[in-house]
């Protein structure tokens, strides 16, 4: 079992770990923790390096396996036991946070103005789009939108994080978001982001620790993705 430094504490930067397994067929170990996010929920994983001495080997990919984390790592493989430090590329990762605390904001927004699910939707560092059901929609609301979006921002909103027994989570069906639920049927406890008073669902991924980190998001592009649905872009002002 993997120690998910990232599912508690967004800001860790570094961490020291133990390689406790070692695939070299695939150029991947597992470390008894790490503040990698693996990927998942439309934010892709995080990248970095991992330290051992004087050698620096780049992590190049890294996915999660039920309670494990594994890392891709450029470069020989140290053998199992050795204690190494990981340092996550932090400027990377805090545009990835802050860009999908942008869209969970912008999850919000339309919820609350529309009662409409998210579809899908994608991200990467300082920009994103979002999916949508939304059948009625007319130009005018781009414009609305940003504007509302951005004044959430600006109340420097507190983001809080929780986590839900499955049964307990199962109870509040505003935790899901989407227009059909990804929790896997086996996950037994529900990792809960909360905007205070503006977006909570159900949600594995990294954000910042206040709407004011977010700084201004410009709407893009509003685009029609079949009948009743619309794919909307968002970007950090400062992308």
């Amino acid at each position: 079992m993997t120690n998910k430094i990232y599912s508690t504490d967004a800001y860790a930067k570094s961490m020291a770990a133990t390689i406790t397994d070692v695939d070299r067929d695939d150029n991947r170990v597992l470390l008894d923790a790490t503040v990698f996010y693996p990927g998942g929920g439309g934010q892709p994983h995080d990248i970095g390096e991992i330290v051992i001495g004087d050698d620096r080997l780049s992590v190049v990919r890294v996915e999660a396996d039920g309670d494990q984390v594994w890392h891709w790592l450029e470069g020989g493989l140290p053998p199992v036991g050795t204690t190494v430090e990981g340092r996550v590329d932090w400027d990377r990762r805090y545009r990835l946070m802050r860009t999908h605390t942008a869209m969970h904001a912008l999850c919000g927004v339309v919820w609350n103005r529309f009662q409409s699910p998210v579809t899908g939707g994608n991200m990467k560092p300082g920009d994103g789009r979002l999916d949508f059901e939304l059948p009625d929609w007319k130009p005018e609301y781009k414009p609305e939108i940003e504007a509302e979006l951005n004044a959430q921002l600006a109340r420097t909103l507190p983001i809080e994080v929780e986590f839900l027994d499955r049964a307990v989570a199962d109870q509040d069906p505003s935790l899901i978001r989407t227009k059909v639920s990804l929790l896997p049927a086996d996950l037994t406890t529900v990792r809960v982001i909360d905007i205070v008073g503006l977006d909570r669902q159900a949600d594995g991924g990294t954000h910042v620790g206040s709407t004011a980190e977010v700084g201004v998001i410009r709407i893009g592009k509003v685009e029609s993705k079949g009948r009743g649905f619309r794919r909307i872009r968002v970007a950090l002002e400062d992308t």
